[in-house]
């Protein structure tokens, strides 16, 4: 019956917020960003690209064409998350089999074409294409084979982490992905992605083993004790290496957690992940929330916690989508239309969401009806963010994330909220997470680090480029300032300098891809650009 009073309290907040915003907003409006997306969105030609020019399509149809593989795009363009990289391209090769791949290299060095590997493209500066190249979509290359004697999953570089977490329930579940299940196996290894579980570190770790394809077109098997230089390279290095073929995952068991979660001053978190979270092993998940109303602004602080629960007799829920993808959507969508908004969607986030997130694990023997909340690991992870696609016009969201040791973190924060305010950046969500020391070579975090992953609105015209990236290069040069590193995955705004400034390894890096790639077959924008 409590369970039930607690669902009917939560309706009614809800239903008054609706009501509410309804009264001053107007219908059609609230429709409108609430509104499914018919397709992809199109931002029309990339501002500032125009140098792109034109490719001969005439010289693509003179080629003949590659037998036995299928091309699904010949000349066109393609597009990243972001709706700001439409770049235009060779083609595109739906890869099924490592055939394919080696097929499609021969074509490419034959034909002297260069070729990137994507999946869901959610890189956000044209890391997994490059003008007049060959893309290889991966997303079809995607079996997914669990090995539960040796605790591991095998998998091709098209299986996304959703696709993974349905193999894996209800007895396993993964031991380090992003906090979404929307990318790629084979772009998470590429840009090293890390998540809510502060105690496995960065996917690097996890990884067993992996198969990667060359530039020649040779397989070489690595891992963390077999061809370790490669491994390290092939980790973290955006594609440039060559093209993963088949990676040997470890695996977690779908351990049963009670969440938690606390409202604290941004200034208290240093401490008290340092002792209290970090010093408590039953705490398996975890990140924060800064607020991101004007009010709070980066000063307020939600910390989500997922403790282990003991004990055998439970029963998992199938994995399912979170619900009221409409009301997310509008609640997101309406905070970037000015401050009343921004504050009430961070009034939502503390009072009202945690009441609709589901508690998806029951004792076999029920003990009473206020028993807390508890989920399985793989619940929390298992999130399509659906909410976050929306229908809007000259509209986009971009991610960005710097990594700032532990000791730099209020302190950054401070500067943060200077940057984001001077430049008036609408900013929607600003999360906190863990990162260890990553030993691969173009690490983000040399020492152990928070990393501040922010999600941000701007306009597509000019003006909405030019304002991001100024915003971009001042959050970068405070981040060497307090001498941390950004995320490379992302817009390409940044200088040489700053690059150089903050991966003093990237020369380094460079030359090592020229001797494993002397002719340069696998390239992107972010190459073309930085490395010339």
């Amino acid at each position: 019956m409590k369970k039930f009073s607690q669902k009917f309290k939560t309706g009614v907040s809800v239903a008054a917020v609706v009501v509410a915003l309804v009264g001053v907003y107007g219908f059609r409006k609230l429709q409108a960003l609430a509104a499914d997306p018919t397709g992809e969105k199109d931002c029309g030609p990339a501002v500032g690209r125009a140098e792109q020019g034109k490719i001969d399509l005439e010289r693509i149809k003179a080629i003949a064409p590659l037998p036995g593989v299928k091309w699904s795009q010949l000349g066109g363009s393609i597009n990243d998350a972001s709706c700001l990289d439409k770049t235009e391209i060779y083609g595109v090769v739906e890869v099924h089999s490592v055939d394919d791949i080696a097929r499609t290299l021969a074509f490419a060095r034959d034909n002297k074409l260069s070729v990137t590997a994507a999946g869901v493209r959610h890189s956000m500066g044209g890391q997994a294409f490059r003008k007049g190249g060959i893309v290889l979509d991966m997303r079809g290359f995607n079996r997914i084979v669990l090995n539960e004697n040796t605790r591991s999953v095998t998998v091709q570089p098209g299986a996304t982490w959703h696709d993974i977490q349905n193999v894996l329930h209800p007895r396993f579940a993964v031991r380090a992905m992003q906090s979404t299940d929307i990318f790629s196996v084979g772009g998470s290894i590429s840009v090293n992605a890390h998540g809510m579980d502060h105690q496995a570190g960065a996917l690097a770790k996890s990884i067993k083993s992996m198969r990667v394809m060359l530039a020649d077109g040779s397989l070489r098997n690595v891992s963390s004790t077999e061809n370790k230089d490669l491994f390290n390279l092939v980790v973290g290095g955006y594609g440039l290496f060559g093209v993963i073929v088949e990676a040997e995952l470890d695996i977690a068991d779908n351990l049963v957690y009670q969440t938690g979660r606390r409202v604290m001053d941004y200034r208290e978190f240093p401490a008290l992940f340092a002792n209290e979270i970090e010093k408590d092993p039953n705490i398996g998940l975890m990140y924060g929330h800064l607020s991101t109303a004007p009010s709070t602004f980066l000063k307020e602080m939600l910390l989500y916690t997922y403790t282990k629960v003991d004990g055998t007799d439970f029963k998992r829920a199938p994995l399912d989508e979170p619900s009221g993808t409409k009301l997310r959507r509008l609640t997101v969508n309406l905070s970037k239309q000015g401050p009343l908004f921004q504050e009430l969607k961070w009034l939502s986030e503390k009072h009202v969401e945690h009441r609709m997130e589901a508690c998806t694990v029951t004792r076999a023997q029920a003990i009473g009806s206020a028993e807390a909340c508890l989920v399985s690991r793989n619940d929390p992870m298992h999130d399509s963010v659906l909410y976050l696609r929306n229908s809007l016009p000259d509209d986009t969201d971009i991610l960005h994330e710097y990594f700032i040791p532990r000791r730099e973190f209020a302190s950054f924060v401070d500067g943060m909220r200077k940057v984001l305010t001077d430049n008036k950046t609408n900013l929607l969500n600003a999360s906190v997470r863990i990162v260890h020391q990553e030993d691969n070579f173009l690490t983000y975090s040399p020492e152990p680090a928070f990393s501040l992953v922010l999600y941000i609105n701007q306009t597509t015209d000019e003006e909405g480029n030019r304002r991001m990236k100024k915003a971009t290069e001042e959050l970068i040069d405070l981040t060497i300032a307090h001498k941390g590193r950004f995320f490379l995955p992302y817009q390409l705004y940044y200088s040489r300098d700053q690059l150089q400034r903050s991966y003093p390894q990237i020369n380094d890096f460079f030359a090592a891809k020229r001797k494993y790639d002397p002719s340069e077959l696998f390239t992107n924008t972010f190459y073309q650009k930085y490395a010339s």
